[in-house]
């Protein structure tokens, strides 16, 4: 099997936040390739691949991407971006509370307008929003939603693992009812019946019965209730290769977009 070559960008300094973090890319396959792949930004980046810079053990996401390459489906390129530590709360949070300023505004914006066009101009990806996703768990999970309602523009997917929907009573159910439809809108979202009480699990439903009255359908939203899930890395380890293959499975190919090889990137590993 070829090895997998993690692309390492950075440090970067974001404004108004303390510190240096990474920014981890990983494509399915090295090469020429006829067509962009469409490309998922992933939060708390430490837990996106190996099992060294975690908490508590990494998703091995890039295993998953692969195995989707190998079988002739639509395979992602990753970005994972690094969480701030201390402030990692204050970066996902979109709304103040729970011990957070909630400043997510201030670090999609640098998403968006460093990391998203750096990413664009280093690898073959696709630039449309239908091909850019947005992804995490937890607090990760619970940003990953409220991004792709608040910049449709550039996020056209998310994949929410766990969402941490209750998080400033609930603000985001009130945010979401008041954001239109986005015109290119894929979700996944899942929760373990083991979170909280159930707690996590029954706050996700509430957001599908919501999505489902909305017009979504399970063409373009996917539910995945575990029931033996608890909030951990290991659970979102093995439900993310589902979730990678619905999110993508309909990601149309034809998509010009230009884009050029990597170009002066570290290799990581």
């Amino acid at each position: 099997m070829a090895e997998h070559i993690i692309y390492l960008l950075g440090p970067y300094r974001i404004p108004g936040f303390q510190g240096e973090r990474n920014v981890r890319v990983y494509l399915p396959s090295e090469g020429a390739r006829a067509e962009p792949s469409p490309v998922l930004f992933l939060f708390d980046g430490q837990n996106v691949f190996h099992d060294d810079p975690s908490y508590s053990g990494g998703w091995h996401l890039h295993e998953a991407v692969r195995d989707l390459a190998d079988r002739g489906l639509v395979a992602p390129v990753l970005v994972g971006i690094d969480h701030g530590g201390g402030e990692r709360l204050t970066e996902l949070s979109p709304f103040p509370g729970d011990g957070s300023e909630g400043r997510l505004d201030d670090f999609l914006g640098w998403l968006t307008s460093e990391i998203v066009p750096a990413v664009q101009e280093r690898f073959a990806v696709r630039r449309d929003p239908a091909g850019t996703a947005i992804g995490g768990s937890s607090m990760g999970g619970l940003a990953a939603l409220y991004a792709h309602f608040r910049r449709p523009d550039v996020l056209g997917a998310a994949l929410c693992m766990s969402p941490s929907l209750w998080f400033a009573e609930r603000k985001i159910f009130d945010f979401i009812a008041a954001q239109p439809v986005p015109a290119s809108s894929r979700l996944y979202v899942d929760a373990g019946a083991q979170e909280d009480g159930g707690s996590v699990l029954r706050d996700a439903a509430r957001l599908v019965e919501h999505l489902r009255e909305r017009g979504y359908s399970e063409a373009n939203l996917l539910f995945c209730p575990d029931e033996a899930g608890t909030h951990s890395e290991d659970a979102w380890r093995r439900r993310a290769p589902g979730a990678l293959q619905f999110l993508f499975a309909e990601a149309a190919r034809e998509q010009p977009g230009d884009a050029g090889a990597s170009d002066g990137s570290q290799r990581a590993a």
